[in-house]
């Protein structure tokens, strides 16, 4: 069990350290003063004052983004997101081509499809806002525990936990919590131990702080700054040796390896592109042609002809990989120079494949980044140098 009295004497020196240390984001818009020493004798010092509506919705769209990305990765995305749907309205209104594409590269897009399916329900149930209440949070889509106590402790001032990753691995170490943390049942139970100690004058902070230790001090993968940890002279795996030891994690599940063969097929000014099914793996992107197994070339010729083309030149490509989450594509490329084609956005062949100018596909459709290896031979420059 997690020591709740070690859990309040983490606090002070924990929300002090945050508050002269944490890393300028453009979602956290100062929501601590700045204060004119390194600690506080009480936690009220950093308090939050409980935000505007807008507000939760930075938090909610930031927090949305970082889940399974880097916080460097999302900044730019962040600004692009916000700039073009700066409240709930927008994002509700939203058509599905520019959403994806604006989540284009970010990945898992049923997290932004998720967002718009809430915002709706947020306009036509609460006026536009978010609510601030922890459990009205829960019943939208894809918001779970985790940001549902992010929104409700950062914006509004709800003394909830936010536990993610970043928490259950401080706090495995911290208490040398010996259970596993990739239970669900651990994670609620930590979640349950925290509700009872979170401090109440401040508990957006103290969330943040908690996250913040676990993303820049009391890293994965390796040993823990422990040196620079406020923390540290509570800790009992570092006052025991003993850091790397913890958070315990059952080792995941190998993923699945998937054989996939991409094709860029160019005319003199179009590339082709497809739109995947409704449901599954990357449902309703865009995608370069692409086919299960490793295909010669002479397959390769037979698909683009079953399509309708006539291939004037086959030029196979470097290899890569793509890792999602539960699978890995191993990628053959083949670049494929037909006839010029009919421009059209009409289905065409048995791919269904349009033809798009580049630029256009650029600018305007989703592709998902694990065709990112593929997509620059799209160029001009490259279609004629062969």
């Amino acid at each position: 069990m997690i020591d709740r009295d070690l859990l309040k004497q983490i606090q002070e020196p924990l929300i002090g350290w945050f508050c002269e240390n944490a890393r300028v984001l453009p979602w956290r818009e100062h929501p601590f003063p700045v204060l004119g020493h390194t600690a506080v004798t009480e936690p009220s010092e950093c308090a939050l004052t409980p935000a505007k509506p807008d507000r939760a919705y930075a938090v909610w769209v930031s927090e949305i983004m970082l889940q399974q990305t880097r916080v460097e990765a999302v900044k730019p995305y962040y600004r692009r997101f916000m700039d073009t749907l700066p409240d709930i309205n927008a994002l509700a209104g939203c058509s599905e081509d520019v959403l994806l594409k604006l989540w284009e590269g970010l990945g898992y897009y049923s997290r932004v499809r998720n967002m718009q399916k809430a915002a709706i329900v947020v306009m036509d149930k609460y006026d536009g806002r978010l609510p601030a209440q922890y459990e009205e949070l829960l019943t939208l889509p894809g918001i779970g525990s985790y940001t549902a106590g992010a929104i409700a402790s950062i914006a509004y001032g709800q003394a909830v936990p936010a536990v993610d990753g970043n928490v259950l691995r401080v706090l495995g170490r911290i208490t040398e919590n010996a259970e596993d943390i990739s239970k669900q049942s651990v994670k609620k139970s930590v979640e349950d131990v925290l509700r009872t100690v979170m401090p109440q004058a401040c508990p957006g902070t103290f969330n943040q702080a908690l996250m913040e230790l676990g993303a820049l001090i009391c890293v994965p993968n390796g040993a823990p700054l422990c040196e620079t940890c406020p923390v540290r002279h509570l800790c009992r795996a570092n006052l025991d040796g003993c850091q790397t030891d913890y958070p315990v994690k059952a080792a995941k599940k190998a993923r699945r390896i998937e054989e996939r063969t991409v094709l860029v097929i160019r005319d003199s000014t179009h590339a082709a592109i497809g739109r995947r099914p409704a449901h599954g793996l990357l449902a309703g992107l865009y995608e370069l042609p692409n086919y299960l197994g490793h295909l010669t070339q002479e397959e390769v010729a037979e698909r683009v002809a079953g399509n309708g083309f006539s291939s004037l030149q086959i030029r196979p490509l470097p290899e890569a990989k793509h890792i999602f989450s539960h699978v890995e594509w191993h990628m053959c490329g083949y670049f494929v120079l037909v006839e010029d084609t009919e421009k059209s956005l009409d289905k065409q062949g048995e791919d269904h494949l349009i033809f798009v100018e580049p630029e256009i596909i650029r600018e305007d459709y989703s592709i998902p980044s694990a065709f990112a290896a593929y997509q620059k031979y799209f160029s001009d420059a490259f279609t004629w140098k062969i």
